[in-house]
């Protein structure tokens, strides 16, 4: 069973996220409070747990939740192989997959410290479909993509 581990935000860009008990996402703008929130194809970020465990073992650096800037932490998923068009069911929420991954900041702190990040190309994007709250512990359902 693929679930929520952690909710993340930051109230200003540049910021790192850090995590919060929920976060309510909202039709055409992403998450509410979110610094990164609008009417644009990246309204919500995930990365799999999984993938911050690989980057664990060689980063002299703590790597909490938020530290990729991404908002949503997953585990039991694998989330850079799902196609664009894919639709999860997040808690009582619903997301459409958008983007697999994307360039890294050239000032990103685990890019220097280890010489690698995983979000550029295991993190992805989506858009809500369905409005509502995420919690850490939501469970996570891969839905049929739309044709």
């Amino acid at each position: 069973m693929a679930n929520v581990v952690s909710v993340n935000i930051s109230e200003r860009k540049g910021e790192q996220k850090h995590p919060v008990p929920e976060i309510q996402l909202k039709f055409r703008h992403g998450i509410v409070g979110d610094a990164h929130a609008g009417d644009w194809h990246r309204q919500i970020s995930l990365l799999a747990e999984e993938s911050v465990d690989t980057m664990r073992a060689s980063c002299p650096i703590p790597l909490d939740p938020g530290v990729f800037a991404e908002n949503i932490n997953t585990e039991g998923i694998d989330l850079k192989h799902l196609p664009v068009g894919t639709h999860l069911r997040i808690g009582e929420t619903e997301v459409e997959v958008t983007q697999i991954g994307k360039e890294c900041h050239s000032d990103c702190a685990i890019k220097q410290a280890v010489g690698r990040c995983v979000m550029p190309t295991e993190g992805i994007f989506a858009v809500v479909v369905r409005e509502g709250v995420v919690r850490p512990g939501d469970e996570i359902e891969i839905l049929e993509a739309e044709a």
